[in-house]
């Protein structure tokens, strides 16, 4: 447990925002001792030498439109799935993360979210194992450990999603729409990236709302908010239209030049044509755009 402590402390210094470059994980200094952080040979389940049960696990970074190797998910309950290392339970990294589980230890999970850039989630806990489809099920607090996930309520599965989509789906989403858009708002090309959001489309409390780059925008806070509020709109075809009862108002630069002046413009769109919004979500958004207005 001290060396767990020790690592996130570690993690804390070099990263405070919790991301950090593969070379950052490679390893720190305990009590005299070097300890690896994660794997180096493409594996992603790691148990250091001088430990007894696994310290971090790691999903790599996939590219939008490829497959990823191993198929982590969201279980029915909420609760982030992590599979097995190949299809052998007794493997030796499966046993690692097993032995976490029993002994209830805390770990870090490095997800993917661009090429060489993961987020840190720490401390997370193996709070269950199906062995019938080779994963693991992972919690966000010690808490977790003492869930029984056959029992849970609808509104204990909704929580639990949520902080999925939060504390694992979102960064990931974040990074893949600001890089498909280059940093920059698409509306009005603002391209500092402390202002910018990845906005939804289609809500992710909605069906259809998956944290794919082909439903996300690149927006800086004015345009997100306005966005969502539908004091602003996209159509199908990319172009950018704002609420009537606001293009007669007079209020200031901020209205004038961030809103009014944007009204039929179109936006900046991802260089890969496979990153483009998706012509239909925009469709239903903006018909709750015009039933708004």
């Amino acid at each position: 447990m001290a060396v767990r402590e020790a690592l996130f402390t570690h993690l804390d210094q070099v990263a405070p925002d919790g991301r950090l470059s593969w070379e950052q994980t490679a390893s720190f200094e305990f009590a005299g001792e070097t300890y690896a952080i994660r794997q180096t040979r493409g594996r992603g389940i790691h148990k250091p030498r001088q430990l007894s049960a696994a310290l971090s696990i790691t999903t790599k970074f996939t590219p939008f439109g490829q497959q990823p190797p191993y198929d982590d998910s969201i279980g029915v309950e909420g609760f982030p799935r992590y599979k097995y290392e190949r299809t052998d339970p007794q493997l030796s990294t499966n046993r690692a993360l097993r032995a976490a589980k029993d002994l209830e230890l805390p770990i870090v999970y490095f997800l993917g979210i661009r090429p060489g850039i993961y987020q840190a989630n720490y401390p997370m806990y193996v709070i269950d194992e199906d062995s019938a489809n080779m994963e693991f099920t992972l919690g966000f607090s010690r808490g977790d450990l003492s869930l029984d996930l056959s029992s849970l309520s609808a509104p204990e599965k909704v929580y639990a999603a949520r902080m999925t989509r939060q504390r694992l789906h979102q960064p990931v989403f974040r990074e893949q729409v600001l890089h498909a858009y280059q940093c920059r708002c698409t509306v009005c090309r603002l391209g500092h990236s402390q202002l910018l959001d990845a906005a939804h489309i289609t809500s992710d409390s909605e069906v259809g709302g998956d944290p794919v780059i082909t439903n996300g925008l690149a927006l800086c806070k004015i345009h997100h908010a306005a966005y969502d509020q539908n004091i602003m709109g996209i159509t199908p075809d990319y172009e950018i239209k704002i609420s009537e009862s606001l293009l007669d108002e007079i209020d200031g630069p901020m209205l004038r030049h961030g809103l009014q002046e944007m009204h039929g413009s179109k936006i900046a769109l991802p260089k890969h044509r496979l990153q483009h919004p998706d012509q239909d979500r925009l469709a239903l958004r903006f018909e709750s755009f015009r039933a708004a207005s």
